[in-house]
C-alpha cells in the first residue's frame, strides 16, 4: 500500500545506499515548483559520506536516484561520490 508522507517527516531521516552503507542524514528537500528535485544529505559522524568527503558538509542527491522512502531513505549506489575505499 502506498503511504503518503509530509516533507517535514523526512528531516534528519537516515539515508542508506542500496548496498546497505549508512550514507548520512537528510538535511532538507530541494523543491522546484511543486516537485522535489533533490535532497541535501548531511555527512554525519561515522557515515560513509563523511569518510569520502573529508571536511565537506554533504552532497545533493538528485531525486531520481532515490529508490525508496519509508522509515529510512534508500538511494542508488550511483549517488555515491567517486572514491578509493579504504577498508
Amino acid at each position: 500500500m502506498l503511504r503518503l508522507r509530509h516533507v517535514t517527516e523526512t528531516y534528519d531521516m537516515k539515508v542508506f545506499t542500496e548496498e546497505g552503507d549508512y550514507f548520512g542524514d537528510v538535511e532538507e528537500p530541494l523543491i522546484s515548483g511543486n516537485r522535489i528535485s533533490g535532497w541535501k544529505v548531511r555527512a554525519t559522524k561515522n557515515s560513509f559520506l563523511a569518510k569520502v568527503l573529508g571536511s565537506l558538509k554533504g552532497v545533493i542527491v538528485p531525486h531520481p536516484l532515490v529508490k525508496a522512502i519509508g522509515d529510512i531513505m534508500i538511494i542508488s549506489k550511483t549517488a555515491v561520490p567517486s572514491h578509493s575505499r579504504e577498508d
